[in-house]
């Protein structure tokens, strides 16, 4: 089957360029911003010349906070590019991979969403995702819409200037003081294991719609950092804070964290997340470079 992966630069789209490229079950298209930019209908025309018979979308615009400032740059990546993304899905027939996010929900539930409960974004975020995900459902004729969250792997985010293990790291390592959230919580999720089960999720061929596809478990921000210097065994004092505190224009739900019922009926299952993260500690630790984390 041919692939392509739209956003094969960043994050997600470097994992999942090196693992279905490892795979001779899958031809990989990838695509960056350079090749197709989701938010100019012109562009797509090369998915019409290159025929894949899978999309996967990856093309995100991520900066939490300012997409309160800047709604219509959130809007014109997640909804309009992922509306321009299943028109020529249909188009030329092929599978629409949407990925989305936990911030679809507004964490009032308490307890890990599930595919069943409903939406409810409180950011701008959240909500251009959640229209992104009506695009992708109402436009397109064969459609997986992917909830993922808490993005971490090598390449980081680049929208977001990093991620949050990396940023925690470099400010250990220049002896800043760590103050962490204690009152959000998710689900921590390593991107070469979305990457290694979604592959496998294509070649079961599900039925269309929703699926999650995070780390298993979840934990507070400040756990998570805890948890990252226990794992490096490094004595790093972190000071627990209330979201409050740091007076971000965007809101963050309080409870975030996702099951992944429907993984679980395919018999799909996705590491823990303290598994996710010891993995990545081991293979990425030396790359790590100094960045700044702007919307965790």
């Amino acid at each position: 089957m041919r692939v392509a992966i739209i956003g094969a630069s960043g994050q997600l789209g470097t994992d999942l360029v090196e693992v279905f490229g490892e795979d001779p079950s899958f031809e990989v298209i990838p695509l960056t911003h350079k090749d197709l930019d989701v938010t100019v209908p012109e562009t797509m025309k090369v998915l019409k010349e290159l025929k894949p018979d899978i999309i996967i979308n990856t093309a995100a615009y991520v900066r939490v906070d300012d997409a309160e400032l800047y709604p219509e740059k959130a809007f014109a990546v997640n909804a309009i590019g992922a509306l321009n993304v299943a028109k020529i899905s249909r188009d030329i027939d092929a599978i629409n991979v949407y990925i989305s996010t936990d911030y679809v929900f507004d964490g009032k539930k308490r307890k890990p969403y599930t595919e069943e409960d409903a939406p409810n974004p409180i950011n701008i975020y959240g909500t251009s995702k959640y229209a992104g995900e009506i695009f992708t459902r109402n436009y397109s004729e064969k459609y997986y819409i992917i909830r993922v969250a808490s993005l971490y792997g090598k390449a980081g985010a680049r929208g977001k200037g990093g991620n949050f293990v990396n940023w925690v790291i470099e400010r250990a390592k220049l002896g800043d003081e760590l103050k962490i959230v204690n009152d959000q919580f998710m689900s921590p999720t390593y991107t070469m294991d979305v990457a290694k089960t979604l592959k496998e999720f294509l070649k079961i061929s599900p039925e269309w719609g929703i699926y999650h596809m995070v780390n298993e478990g979840y934990c507070s921000w400040y756990e998570f950092a805890k948890t990252i210097f226990e794992i490096l065994g490094w004595d790093i004092k972190i000071k627990p804070i209330k979201s409050s505190e740091l007076n971000r224009p965007a809101r963050r739900p309080k409870f975030s964290a996702l099951e992944n019922m429907e993984l679980h009926r395919l018999n799909l299952k996705m590491p823990s997340w303290k598994d996710g993260l010891k993995r990545y500690l081991k293979e990425d630790i030396f790359n790590v470079s100094e960045k700044s984390c702007l919307t965790c």
